[in-house]
């Protein structure tokens, strides 16, 4: 399993949300290419990005911010958020981005995922935000009808990289996360999953792990700002 620490990009800030909401945003370095380089220090073997005013926008916002640190560390770097269209996709990975992560359109639009991954083999995730196991599109802002399992099989056949499964009761919460339905969605599908949303200590990786389930690796950002959960002891514990 490969964690993954998260940069999450707000007015070109690195901040952490509770459950979603951009009211309630903690900054915790207004230099996300410093963050990155420390993570990157520590032995992180891929960062993860989010441009939050671009997930509400629909559209890139955080750009600046993700292209310094797409020049300041040489790790893989993925990222999602307003990434709506395939010049937009083409753009990022252009400059250097290791993966684009769909969110919003994998609900709206999902030929653009296929077309994307067959375009770009290896370098298109889908990300799967839920609520109570149905998908929220938008930032979150909105709530469709589709359950989470249900999407993730309409791509098996796409070529997408991972999928990315935010709970997002569960996100900057520090509970833990949803171990029982992550591991679910990983046994469900053969897309690598990556697991997302209240990893906040050493207990939840490793929880993850013991599911058995073939999960890629896990997302970890505010217990990580916090001093919570050590980046390095984090990454030893998940190669052990």
């Amino acid at each position: 399993m490969i964690l993954y620490p998260a940069i999450d990009l707000k007015d070109g800030q690195c901040v952490r949300l509770y459950k979603g909401a951009m009211e309630k945003a903690t900054v915790f370095n207004d230099d996300p290419a410093a963050q990155a380089k420390a993570f990157a220090d520590q032995g992180a073997e891929w960062i993860h990005l989010v441009d939050l005013n671009g997930a509400f926008a629909g559209k890139p916002v955080n750009a600046e911010a993700v292209e310094a640190i797409l020049k300041t560390v040489k790790v893989p770097c993925q990222l999602g958020g307003g990434i709506r269209d395939m010049a937009t996709i083409e753009a990022w990975l252009s400059k250097g981005l290791a993966r684009v992560i769909l969110g919003t359109v994998a609900v709206e639009n999902p030929d653009l995922v296929r077309e994307a991954a067959r375009a770009f083999p290896g370098q298109v995730a889908v990300g799967i935000d839920a609520r109570k196991g149905l998908v929220a599109t938008k930032g979150w802002a909105e709530e469709t009808d589709v359950k989470v399992t249900e999407l993730a099989i309409a791509f098996e056949d796409a070529g997408v990289a991972a999928i990315i499964y935010t709970d997002i009761d569960r996100d900057g919460a520090m509970q833990g996360p949803n171990v029982e339905a992550t591991a679910e969605l990983a046994w469900a599908t053969s897309i690598p999953v990556i697991a997302s949303g209240g990893v906040s200590r050493l207990e939840d990786l490793i929880a993850l792990k013991e599911t058995g389930a073939p999960l890629n690796g896990a997302i970890s950002g505010r217990a990580l700002y916090d001093g919570k959960l050590d980046l390095a002891e984090a990454l030893a514990a998940l190669k052990a």
